[in-house]
This record gives structure tokens, sequence and C-alpha cells, in this order.
């Protein structure tokens, strides 16, 4: 059974796929304009938040990322849905 999680998680979630949609944007130019300052702060900037918003959702809903990526509260709290690639 899937458990209903309150419109806040699914808010923040949508922020972070967000700026994950901007990581791989902004990787993708500076793969071919790697001298590109202002994409670069950029870059960095949205790495900052992004690292900011997966400590907001871990700290409240559970871990993310699976190996060695995001803690586990215990007990083991991996097992709680819904995963990430569920939404």
């Amino acid at each position: 059974m899937k458990k209903q999680l309150p419109p806040e998680f699914y808010e923040l979630m949508e922020q972070l796929q967000a700026v994950d949609f901007v990581l791989v944007e902004l990787s993708l130019y500076l793969d071919t304009h790697n001298n590109d300052l202002e994409a670069i702060n950029q870059f960095n900037h949205y790495v900052k938040e992004r690292k900011k918003l997966r400590k907001a959702v871990e700290a409240v809903y559970g871990p993310l990322m699976q190996f060695g990526h995001s803690y586990s509260g215990q007990p083991w709290d991996w097992d709680d849905s819904p995963w990430p690639w569920q939404l």
C-alpha cells in the first residue's frame, strides 16, 4: 500500500527535480563551454541549492539515494515508500 505524504513533500520534490534539471542542462552546456565563468558560478549555486533541498527532504521524509549518498534513520528506512523513482 502506497503511503500518502503531505503536499509539502511533493513541493520539495518538485523543487529538487527542477534543480536537478538545471544541473543537467548546465553540465551539458559546460561540456562545450568550459570557460564560461557565469555558467560555472550558476552550476555551483545550484549544487548548493540541491544540497539544501536534499537535506530538507531527508530530514523529514527519509533518504533519497542509496549507496552511501544518504544516511538512513533508525530503524532502516529504505523500505518506506514512496521511493523517489515512484513519484
